[in-house]
């Protein structure tokens, strides 16, 4: 996937940005920024371009129901402060939403939509719900590294209906894990339970420096 930032004019176009903002909340608190952190280069980099950035993401495991308390509204608000913009959160359905609706003027430079695993299409990669999720932008970027592996409507089926690009901290990770393969012996199990018996542990030390398992 090409990189966003080989993309020469951004002015004015609606970007549709899927980021990982799953990051741990206690009492509509966050304990931890990490995630939120990693993506600001990327956002920054949009507002630089004059882009609109239309922000998806999601918190926890709501099982497609609303749940009030994996709202992205403490997200929102982090990221409002962090990049000293203004951010709107949509509550609205998305399903009943439109491009015209989403930027009152020309003020207006990111949204956010809510919690997207609120709706149960997300998770079933839902074809006619990633296409209305296209009508919504010109461009789609991924930045969600840690999701990306996911068959999920936002992240795989949404590709087939606009350009698609890579965000800067996806590139950073794919990059890091490039350097990390070609760098050691990596040798990968599957079908092996956490709970197997190795029987020669310091040979299999010796030899496989990262197993992902």
């Amino acid at each position: 996937m090409q990189s966003i930032k080989e993309e020469k004019n951004l002015n004015n176009k609606k970007i549709l940005l899927r980021l990982d903002l799953n990051v741990p909340l206690l009492d509509g608190k966050i304990t931890d920024t990490t995630r939120i952190d990693k993506i600001l280069p990327t956002l920054n980099f949009l507002i630089s371009q004059n882009a609109k950035i239309i922000i998806i993401s999601h918190v926890g495991r709501p099982k497609g129901k609303v749940v009030n308390e994996l709202s992205l509204r403490p997200i929102c608000k982090d990221l409002e402060v962090k990049l000293s913009h203004n951010i709107k959160l949509i509550s609205k359905d998305v399903n009943k939403i439109n491009s015209e609706e989403l930027f009152n003027d020309n003020n207006e430079k990111i949204v956010m939509l809510e919690n997207i695993r609120f709706y149960p299409e997300e998770e079933k990669n839902n074809l006619q719900f990633a296409k209305h999720l296209a009508t919504l932008a010109d461009i789609y970027v991924n930045d969600a590294f840690s999701c990306s592996h996911r068959a999920h409507a936002s992240i795989h089926e949404i590709t087939k209906f606009l350009p698609s690009f890579s965000g800067l901290q996806l590139n950073l990770e794919v990059d890091a894990l490039k350097k990390n393969i070609s760098n050691s012996k990596l040798e990968i199990f599957k079908g092996c339970s956490h709970n197997a018996h190795l029987e020669e542990p310091q040979k299999f030390n010796e030899t496989v420096k990262n197993f992902l398992g």
